[in-house]
């Protein structure tokens, strides 16, 4: 196991140390991407059986059950699990990872992941979604991220030294490279879709939201309280963020793609 597989298996298991703050910072997801997800069904939402694939703490659950869903939250981390349970204690939550799912063959119409497809071995995950899923059922992942575009968050991308969430300029190099043939035959070609989602947000949020990212988690505490002190400083020194509340601009990066 090379360096680069330690580093991504750290970073993937580190979020239950963070699961109230992820929780309660951790941006939401546009209703218009979660539909555009399940689109091709060509049925509403309410009613359709939906896997939330590495669920966390529940942020795309919530919504799928708010929209009549018959959602089931699949998470490995006891911690992220257990908060889930908290905040839905009515939803079915299972303690599994993507690559064994305990559902039965064909027992849903769609599978949902919201910034965690990247986190999942998929030699071993996509059978298993494929295994899940009934015939022409869809697979749909969510991420994430500032919109760099902006020059105020790419600033804030620099000053962050890699703490802030990915910029839209990553996610799409990263959506590409999951759209490009990372499911295989059995599935559809991916398209792929973006739709805004503006974060309201003070320095203090902002900053607590990044302290549930993987790379700042795994940080030694002197270097993170360095990179966090330095935020602060950037957004005091910003006239778009140093009066109180203020808009983030969001991006939300979307794929889909159907079992054949």
């Amino acid at each position: 196991m090379g360096a680069d597989t330690d580093e991504w298996v750290r970073r993937g298991s580190s979020f239950g140390a963070a699961a109230a703050a992820y929780a309660e910072h951790r941006p939401d997801y546009p209703l218009d991407a979660v539909r555009w997800c399940v689109a091709p069904l060509g049925r509403d939402i309410a009613g359709l059986r939906v896997l939330d694939l590495g669920a966390g703490t529940g942020k795309l659950t919530a919504l799928l059950a708010r929209l009549g869903a018959d959602v089931t939250a699949v998470e490995p981390d006891a911690a992220m699990l257990a908060e889930l349970r908290r905040l839905l204690p009515s939803v079915r939550a299972l303690d599994a990872p993507a690559e064994a799912i305990p559902l039965p063959d064909g027992s849903v119409d769609a599978v949902l992941c919201a910034q965690s497809l990247h986190w999942f071995d998929l030699s071993r995950a996509v059978p298993e979604i494929a295994r899940v899923l009934t015939a022409g059922g869809v697979l749909g992942a969510l991420w994430n991220s500032d919109d760099d575009r902006v020059p105020w968050v790419a600033g804030l991308r620099d000053a962050a030294e890699g703490a802030a969430a990915p910029t839209v300029t990553q996610r799409r190099a990263e959506a590409a490279h999951f759209a490009a043939d990372q499911f295989g035959p059995r599935f559809t070609p991916a398209e792929r879709a973006e739709f805004a989602n503006v974060q309201r947000r003070t320095a203090d949020s902002l900053v607590a939201l990044m302290t549930t990212h993987s790379n700042v988690l795994v940080m030694p505490p002197a270097e993170r309280d360095r990179v966090l002190a330095q935020v602060r400083r950037y957004l005091a020194s910003r006239p778009e963020t140093s009066t109180g509340a203020f808009d983030l601009p969001m991006v939300t990066a979307a794929l889909r793609t159907a079992l054949r």
